[in-house]
């Protein structure tokens, strides 16, 4: 599978192009400059060149979008979303757009979102998690072929263990509150939906 990776030299987008190629298969990873390294696959485009995405859809079996804004310039996520849904939807190109957590359900509390928990998003991450809900809601009403990933409360490196437990709405959770997962084991997640895509528009994956 030809898989076209945005925000490839993040810390998610890295481990998918990485996932992607232990398994097999053939990432385009998609950088905003230049990359250090010299791949055959690596790529400069801009996210919110239209034109430029659609040229790179048209010749991909998969898109996944892990693109994040710098801070500062947190509410252009939606704008670059739907550039990305754009041109997956004229394409026929399906996408898993790797979101934020803010979306998800509270467990035992359904009437919260993680937006609106502190326990979860403290004050300086809450710019970035309510771009993340914005980004989802961007993304319900588009016809593009989409599936939106939203990350545990806690995304940092870790082990790849190739393990995880997946979700729909409402965030996975430990007995003690505790909701994380290793970049590595997201980019596993990634690449199992992408070979075998589920049932649900918006999951999530934790511990």
């Amino acid at each position: 599978m030809r898989i076209t990776v945005l925000g490839a030299a993040g810390m998610v987008g890295s481990r998918v192009v990485a996932e992607a190629a232990r398994r097999g298969h053939e990432p385009v990873a998609v950088h905003r400059r230049a990359p250090s390294d010299t791949s055959p696959t690596a790529v400069v485009a801009d996210a919110n060149d239209p034109d430029r995405m659609t040229e790179l859809f048209a010749s991909t079996d998969a898109v996944v979008a892990a693109t994040r804004p710098a801070p500062g310039h947190e509410p252009t996520l939606v704008t670059t979303t739907t550039t990305l849904l754009d041109a997956a939807a004229k394409t026929g190109t399906r996408i898993l757009v790797v979101g934020g957590a803010a979306p998800l359900r509270v467990p035992g509390d359904p009437d919260r979102i993680v937006l609106d928990s502190p326990e979860y998003v403290p004050p300086e991450y809450r710019a970035i998690a309510a771009a993340s809900a914005a980004q989802l809601d961007a993304c319900r009403p588009h016809p593009a072929d989409w599936v939106y990933l939203s990350p545990p409360a806690l995304l940092e490196p870790g082990a790849r263990t190739g393990h995880y437990r997946r979700g729909t709405t409402t965030l996975i959770a430990a007995a003690d509150g505790t909701s994380h997962v290793s970049a590595e084991d997201l980019a596993v997640a990634i690449l199992d939906e992408l070979e075998n895509p589920g049932a649900d528009r918006h999951f999530t994956v934790g511990y």
